[in-house]
């Protein structure tokens, strides 16, 4: 039976939900469409994301193989109130102007509007087509977080009751961070590495967070690559890679861009996760 889609309003809920304390942008020099202010309009149609429901499996199942590694991994939880933790707190904020910011160290330079508008306007389109495309697998299997499961906090208490009612599987955030590491590799292959790697820490940080699973966090990334691919067919989004790569490239020549707080975020990211948790 070929798997089917929720409705539209659904297959959206989720992913929005991600990005609604986004709320207020100051004016943008590069206009980008909005489906609400704050929050940009990606550049997939419905009818043109990638089928997460299609594309994933169900997600493990309790007392199977596969939950009791899950299980392992949430001790990334352990990090709780050291560096690591906080550096986690801030990947959680996916709200703009603060996101642009999370690849900055691994490129070298700042992205903000005032200086990058054309990346910055790719970003805030691109975050959302990589968060609603999970939606329909979310909604589906409405799995539990792990900090109901455990009863232990998260790094943002405040989004724990929304969280709770959004399900784990697959990560949003992590969707997110690795479409975002995908495209800024290919605008800047000279970083590629720094940044993939800024990549996948990002997905982890959701796991040191205590707000998804393993498994949720390896979905997440398939779906932030299964979006990337699908949006290289759009005429749209190719023309604002071409005019981000130009702009990226004139930023990184200017002395001024050094990004700031790298060597804390380093320093941070370099601390590993228990052994349990791999």
């Amino acid at each position: 039976m070929t798997p089917t889609r929720p409705p539209l309003p659904l297959l959206f809920a989720a992913g929005l939900c991600l990005l609604a304390s986004a709320c207020a942008t100051p004016a943008a020099r590069h206009e980008v469409p909005e489906i609400r202010p704050g929050v940009a309009r990606g550049y997939l149609q419905t009818e043109q994301l990638p089928d997460s429901i299609a594309l994933l499996p169900p997600p493990p199942a309790p007392g199977s193989a596969a939950f009791a590694l899950d299980e392992q991994v949430n001790q990334a939880r352990a990090l709780r109130g050291t560096p690591r933790w906080r550096q986690a707190t801030a990947d959680a904020n996916l709200q703009f102007p603060e996101a642009a910011s999370i690849f900055a160290c691994a490129i070298g330079t700042r992205i903000d509007e005032a200086g990058t508008p054309r990346l910055y306007g790719l970003l805030r389109r691109t975050r959302t087509d990589a968060a609603v495309v999970s939606d329909a697998a979310k909604h589906r299997y409405n799995r539990t977080r792990p900090f109901v499961a455990n009863g232990e906090p998260t790094c943002t208490p405040d989004k724990e009751a929304g969280l709770a009612e959004n399900g784990s599987y697959p990560s949003g955030h992590t969707s997110i961070g690795w479409a975002w590491a995908l495209i800024l590799a290919e605008l800047a292959p000279d970083r590629s590495d720094a940044i993939l790697a800024r990549g996948r820490s990002y997905g982890e940080s959701r796991l040191v967070c205590n707000v998804h699973w393993h498994s949720d966090v390896l979905s997440g990334r398939f779906m932030g690559s299964a979006v990337v691919a699908r949006l290289h067919a759009d005429p749209q989004f190719r023309i604002d890679m071409d005019a981000a790569r130009a702009e990226l490239a004139a930023a990184r020549t200017r002395t001024d861009a050094a990004p700031a707080g790298c060597d804390a975020a380093d320093a941070a990211l370099a601390q590993p996760l228990p052994a349990a948790a791999y």
